[in-house]
Parts: structure tokens; sequence; C-alpha cells
């Protein structure tokens, strides 16, 4: 970070900072094409940890194009998160398949807002404690049954086997089936530690 040389540093403005510091290792721009995206270090390095989270949750494998074979394009999605300041805070780039799949179920239920203010008045009645969480990639978590076969994501193309494509074991974002296949990955899980629908079994 650049500063005035000949001003004297104290233990506030240290502090400051310390307290801004991570904001240099992101991207201010929203990447408008891959292009773009890849002369940023910043972006590329989100981009990078994007795809080892793939690689970590065993998303996808490089196959052969299987006969008659019509992979599905895939783009590239890019967003900034943003803290309560509005500054910045994470450069998030998505994988997203094209369309291009009949889906045979796409239903995830959603919370209603009146179901949240329930719950939050409720709480807040009782002095409960509430906490919440966020969940990592959460889509590419969930399975899919169907088989799908994409292209490699633009600027990422193995350099070994370029005319490869990915068969999906779960799913990326885009897919109209990708809610759904989180919600029923979710579910499965919180029924094993006995919460379903969100009611004590």
């Amino acid at each position: 970070m650049i500063g005035d040389i000949h001003r004297r540093v104290t233990r506030s403005s240290v502090n400051s900072l310390a307290f801004f510091s991570h904001y240099a290792y992101v991207a201010s721009f929203e990447p408008r094409d891959v292009s773009h995206a890849l002369s940023d270090p910043n972006w590329v390095n989100a981009m990078h940890e994007e795809l080892e989270n793939f690689e970590k949750n065993h998303v996808r494998d490089l196959v052969e194009p299987p006969p008659n074979c019509r992979p599905i394009g895939t783009k590239w999605v890019f967003k900034n998160k943003r803290g309560e300041d509005g500054m910045v805070v994470r450069n998030k780039p998505g994988v997203s398949s094209k369309e291009g799949i009949d889906y045979e179920e796409t239903f995830a239920p959603v919370a209603r807002l009146e179901a949240i203010r329930i719950l939050l008045a409720f709480a807040a009645s009782k002095g409960f404690k509430l906490q919440q969480m966020d969940v990592k990639s959460a889509f590419p978590n969930g399975f899919i049954e169907e088989e799908v076969h994409v292209r490699q994501p633009p600027g990422f193309e193995s350099a070994r086997f370029p005319d490869r494509v990915y068969k999906l074991r779960k799913a990326l974002y885009g897919p109209k089936q990708a809610p759904r296949a989180w919600y029923a990955r979710l579910k499965s899980f919180l029924a094993q530690i006995w919460v379903c629908d969100g009611f004590g079994r």
C-alpha cells in the first residue's frame, strides 16, 4: 500500500491499514468476459480457487467424448461479493453450464419471507440465539442423476487433452436442476441428524 512517507505513523493508523489491507487482494471491477478476467491476477486467482473447489468436491471427470456426445457449453460468470459497507470483499467467479438439457425434477423449496420473519420474532420473544451459515460452492455439492457432459471452461482447457469433455458428477451453476440437487443433498444430511423439513422428528 502506498502512503505519505513524511507522515508520522500512529497506532490508530496502523490498525486502520490492517483492517483495510485485505482489500488490496481483490479486484474492484466485474469482468465483461474471460479475456478481461484473465488480465487481472486477482480474478485469475479466484478462478483457480473455484476450479480447485471442483476438484476437492469431485464435481467432474475429464473423459473422452462418448459416441454421439453433444457436450453443453460452459461460461464464466463474474460477480463481486460486497460487505455491509458496500466494499468489495471477495471476487466470486462461477462456471455455469448453458441451457440444453431436459431435467426431470427442478423444484426446490425456498423459505418465504413471512416464515423467516415469524422465526425471528419467535426467537426474539423466547430469547433464543440464532445462528446462520453459508455453504461455500453449494450447488457443486449436489448430485445429479442425468448423464451430463460439458465443455472445458474457457481459458482453462487442458493442455494435454484439449478435446476431452467433463462428465459431471455434481451440479454446476446454471442448470435448472442445480437448486433441486443441492436441496436433496442438504435434506439427506439434515435427516441424518434428526431434522426433517424444518422440524425435529
